[in-house]
Formats: C-alpha cells, structure tokens, sequence
C-alpha cells in the first residue's frame, strides 16, 4: 500500500510561482513511475507531467511545457513540481500519482495510487 500526501497548493496571482510536493510512504516509490494530475471543476482529470522510475525521463502536457518542472528525492520519498509563471487557467485541484512500472503514461485509470489533492488558484 502507498499512501501520498500532496502541499504546497495555495492562492497566487497570475505570473507567481508555486512548488508542489508529494511525500509517499511505502517502498514501492522508488520502483514506480510517478505523476501529476490536475482537475478543475466541470473537467476531466488531465495529465500534467509525469517522471519515469528512474528520473531520467519527464514527460508534459504541452499547456505547462517550459513552465512547469517535475523531480523526485527517493531518499526522502517525495515527488516535486515546480511551477512557474502561473496562469488563471492553472487553476485546479492537483493531484499525484504512482503508476506501477517504469514507464508514465498520461492515462489516469493506469495509475494505481492518488493523493488526496492540493487546490492551486491563479487568479489574473
């Protein structure tokens, strides 16, 4: 079992930056690949960036592409994303994720384990 607890969320103004971080607790965390998830209300959940087991693969949505940036810490078991130049329509509950096996994809259904969420507001 996996348990993840995501912080850092919060109330910024359009331009601001925020770091989002996901502690695990379970060993299966450095073994599997991890991701974030972002929903906002009335929308699907959507894939926002995603790390590969080893951290030598990142993969993002192309609305965060060079905005936003996703790193591990296996040591303390924690998963970042760094985000940068907000914008209004960042606007979401963020979510983190653990995907059994090396490989991220951006399908929510394929991850086994979610955080309970952390609200990001960018207002303009």
């Amino acid at each position: 079992q996996v348990q993840l607890v995501e912080s850092g969320g919060g109330l910024v103004q359009a331009g601001d930056s925020l770091r989002l971080s996901c502690a695990a607790s379970g060993r299966t965390f450095s073994s599997a690949a991890m991701g974030w998830f972002r929903q906002a209300p009335g929308k699907e959940r959507e894939f926002v960036a995603g790390l590969s087991r080893s951290g030598g693969s990142t993969y993002y949505a192309d609305s965060v592409k060079g905005r936003f940036t996703i790193s591990r810490d296996n040591a303390k078991n924690t998963v970042y994303l760094q985000m940068n130049n907000l914008k209004p329509e960042d606007t979401a509950v963020y979510y983190c994720a653990v995907r059994l096996g090396s490989r991220v994809t951006a399908t929510p259904i394929e991850y086994a384990y979610w955080g309970q969420g952390t609200q990001v507001t960018v207002s303009s």
